[in-house]
């Protein structure tokens, strides 16, 4: 079977989820299989180049995995006419300008999230994007989980009815790094360097609330940095300014007949220690029925199978109410979320299929977290203008 190669510039792979999810697990997964099938027959292969700043760790990496095309040089590897895409998992400050830089040159986008520091700087890369003619996407891993694309397989099926709520928990406690090393990096921590849970959450609940159940109409937000002192990853404390610590309430309008306003409320921590399956839970409660999703797994309880519990603060409780729940099977295997997602841009790119999480969804997430910040500043329910392409 024939190979058609692609040229891809990856930029911040020395990262932990540039080089693990996107590098790894998806470019490198996908010409372990072989490479991408295309609908003609043949098969696409990624040709990567890797861009970062420090030579010895673009060395160091590059050699681990039999590669060989590597630069801290992005203008010379944006300007090759053998590359067609330019990926960005830099640190969120880096971000914007990198992208500018690809735009003018033509390239097509596939970048982490958020795509810049602020709406105006999204909003303007979007545009630049669709001036230039050039195909762009953005990084909506969540939608790929297997626990949410059964949650989503349930909105679909209208297992719920009429949804009222939405319940989220995401979080861990990332340690200090004083006697432990933090498991991620001190950047995350100081407002300087674009550091925050709200810019770098709120994002992701966007799509998965936009994508699963509706437009996202408000925000109301209270913000905190819970851990003020932290540790680098030479062991020199610094003041951690970013917030490590979000919790949003968001009203949705969910469309068609069994529509109306949904009320989300998601909680984000780097700061709270984990007494839950998952790292991440959604519950959904709706007049038909209820789940909840993680990572992987989903749950499902339907109204005629609801218990009737009653509250007595004096007697102890005998119901095991985890266990009146069903797993929801899977039906399907799942690949990897970063690895599915990069296969639908590469088709979008080559075959020009359909794909709709652009530089314009990456904007809206960047202006949920810019008014989720002005909600805490503030202490007031915002709305949320909407954000189209014109």
């Amino acid at each position: 079977m024939s190979r058609t190669p692609i040229g891809i510039v990856l930029n911040g792979v020395t990262g932990r989820m540039g080089y693990r999810q996107h590098l790894v697990r998806s470019l490198l997964a996908i010409r372990d299989q072989g490479g991408l099938p295309l609908a003609d027959g043949t098969r696409l292969w990624p040709e990567l180049v890797l861009v970062g700043r420090n030579e010895n760790k673009l060395r160091e990496l590059a050699d681990r995995h039999g590669l060989t095309d590597w630069t801290t040089d992005l203008a010379a590897a944006l300007a090759r006419p053998d590359t067609r895409i330019y990926f960005d998992a830099q640190v969120t400050a880096a971000r914007e300008k990198a992208l500018r830089l690809a735009i003018d040159a033509g390239k097509h986008i596939y970048t982490e999230k958020p795509t810049a520091e602020d709406l105006a700087g999204a909003v303007d890369l979007a545009r630049l994007a669709d001036a230039a003619g050039i195909k762009h996407g953005v990084v909506q891993d969540k939608l790929f989980l297997p626990g949410l694309r059964k949650l989503d397989r349930l909105v679909k099926g209208g297992f719920f009815g009429r949804i009222l709520s939405v319940r989220g928990e995401f979080g861990y406690w990332v340690f200090e790094g004083d006697w432990q090393p933090a498991q991620r990096p001190s950047w995350n921590y100081r407002a300087a360097d674009g550091g925050g849970i709200t810019v770098d959450m709120f994002p992701h609940w966007h799509y998965v609330l936009e994508q699963i159940f509706g437009r996202v109409r408000s925000v109301t937000a209270h913000v905190a940095t819970h851990i003020d002192r932290r540790w680098d990853e030479t062991g020199a404390p610094y003041d951690a300014t970013a917030d490590d610590a979000a919790y949003g309430i968001f009203e949705i309008d969910r469309p068609g007949p069994d529509g109306g306003r949904v009320v989300a409320q998601i909680n984000s921590s780097w700061a709270v220690r984990v007494y839950r399956d998952e790292l991440v839970e959604f519950q959904v409660d709706g007049t038909e029925g209820s789940a909840v999703a993680g990572l992987r797994h989903c749950r499902v309880q339907h109204r005629s199978t609801t218990p009737k519990p009653v509250w007595n603060p004096d007697l102890p409780a005998t119901e095991q109410f985890r266990d009146q729940w069903q797993p929801v099977p899977d039906n399907e295997e799942f690949d990897n979320g970063f690895k599915a997602q990069w296969e639908l841009f590469l088709r979008h790119v080559v075959e020009d299929t359909p794909y709709s999480w652009d530089l314009w969804a990456g904007a809206r997430g960047v202006q949920l977290a810019e008014l989720g910040l002005r909600s805490a500043r503030e202490g007031r329910r915002i709305d949320i203008p909407e954000l189209t392409g014109e």
